[in-house]
């Protein structure tokens, strides 16, 4: 285990997650502390925040945890450099059933992005028509 190690409180500061969040990805085994020290206390490495910051990232996929958990497998066994040829082709449709669940995924969000633009312009107009009545309002003697 090298590089430094952090405790929870500064892992939970540099991924924006929680110190519940990140015990719960514990707990449902997403992400498992690289050690403890002498107090008990859970020890991250620098692996372990990109674990977390990938988790974060997954959010707005609104994936289940059990194909969160799918995802880390297969990207630890991608990422381990000992892939035999006829596990290849297995973690690849893996792999491509995420980037194609991604990719819906980011169409469907680019639509609801559209849809809050549209209210919010809508709302603008509102306030601004308010604001123009209000000072035809004032002007009037």
């Amino acid at each position: 285990m090298s590089g430094e190690l952090m405790q929870i409180g500064e892992v939970a500061e540099r991924t924006c997650l929680s110190l519940r969040t990140i015990r719960y990805y514990e707990e449902v085994g997403l992400v498992v502390p690289s050690g403890r020290s002498r107090g008990g206390f859970r020890l991250y490495t620098e692996a372990n925040v990109r674990r977390l910051w990938l988790i974060r990232r997954l959010k707005p996929l609104e994936l289940s945890l059990d194909q969160i958990r799918d995802l880390l497998t297969t990207l630890d066994r991608v990422e381990s450099g000992a892939v035999a040829a006829e596990d290849a082709a297995t973690l690849r449709s893996t792999l491509t059933s995420f980037q194609s669940i991604a990719r819906a995924r980011c169409e469907s969000l680019r639509d609801q992005l559209v849809g809050a633009e549209e209210f919010a312009a809508d709302m603008a107009d509102r306030i601004s028509e308010l604001s123009s009545a209000e000072q035809n309002e004032t002007a009037e003697p």
